[in-house]
């Protein structure tokens, strides 16, 4: 849930808006020549226990790497994540993998058994699915940080406002796993946490985030560049595919 705003003169953007959009679209067009939009879902028979972090049915799924920040430019390798996901009759099942190049940003105190608000301040990788891909605008957004906090939220900017449910109960389960240079975490959703459940050949539209480090260096990465020309993950008209097989 990050959408980040600044404040400057409206003479300063005026003259910088051109030469941002037109770096914008260079970033854009060179990170998507070579960019996958849509990444696929294998199915599993049998559910597992989503604490098994190691699971060798993770081995089944394909695997995403998330290089570049929200605007298409390339992070440093300290940053750089990858998510892999899983469906099965029951469930989606998603698995975060991401670096660790610098201090974590977590609370030392966390709380595992309610919704954390505000999570998207700390470093946190995070998913949005919209099982409608003819309304992309009506989507659920969950984060996973490295000390197990999380945090579900029903979206609807069908109106043009982002309207965001803040009682939405998931059901979501969650682990989270930090190694010597790496943060290990997942999380299974079940199907009644969207409304519907997906059949082989189905695509649902999303995107895969990470949020990491401190201000004024912090980054937003994204699977697939939001494109705005400040830091926003909330940018439907650019979510990519997941495919279930």
């Amino acid at each position: 849930m990050m959408e980040r705003v600044t404040h400057t003169k409206k003479t300063r953007i005026k003259a910088s808006s051109s030469r941002v959009s037109i770096y914008l679209h260079k970033t854009f067009s060179s990170f998507m020549n070579a960019h996958q939009q849509r990444l696929q879902l294998y199915h599993l028979k049998n559910d597992f226990d989503i604490t098994d972090l190691d699971s060798t049915e993770w081995l089944k799924a394909p695997e995403v790497h998330i290089e570049h920040y929200w605007s298409g430019e390339k992070a440093p390798k300290g940053r750089h994540f990858s998510a892999k996901l899983l469906w099965s009759k029951t469930a989606v099942y998603v698995r975060f993998e991401a670096n660790i190049g610098e201090p974590l940003v977590a609370s030392t105190d966390p709380n595992l058994d309610s919704k954390t608000h505000g999570l998207w301040d700390r470093d946190v990788c995070e998913i949005f699915i919209a099982p409608d891909s003819e309304v992309p605008q009506k989507y659920f957004e969950f984060e996973i940080a490295p000390n197990g906090e999380w945090i579900d939220i029903a979206l609807d900017a069908t109106s043009g406002k982002r309207e965001a449910d803040w009682d939405y109960n998931s059901g979501m389960q969650s682990a989270a796993r930090v190694d010597k240079d790496r943060i290990i975490s997942a999380m299974k959703i079940e199907w009644i946490a969207f409304g519907k459940t997906p059949k082989a050949g189905d695509v649902w539209l999303g995107n895969l985030f990470r949020c990491v480090g401190k201000d004024p260096t912090r980054g937003y990465l994204a699977w697939q560049p939001t494109m705005a020309e400040t830091p926003n993950f909330h940018v439907p008209e650019q979510f990519g595919e997941f495919e279930f097989c």
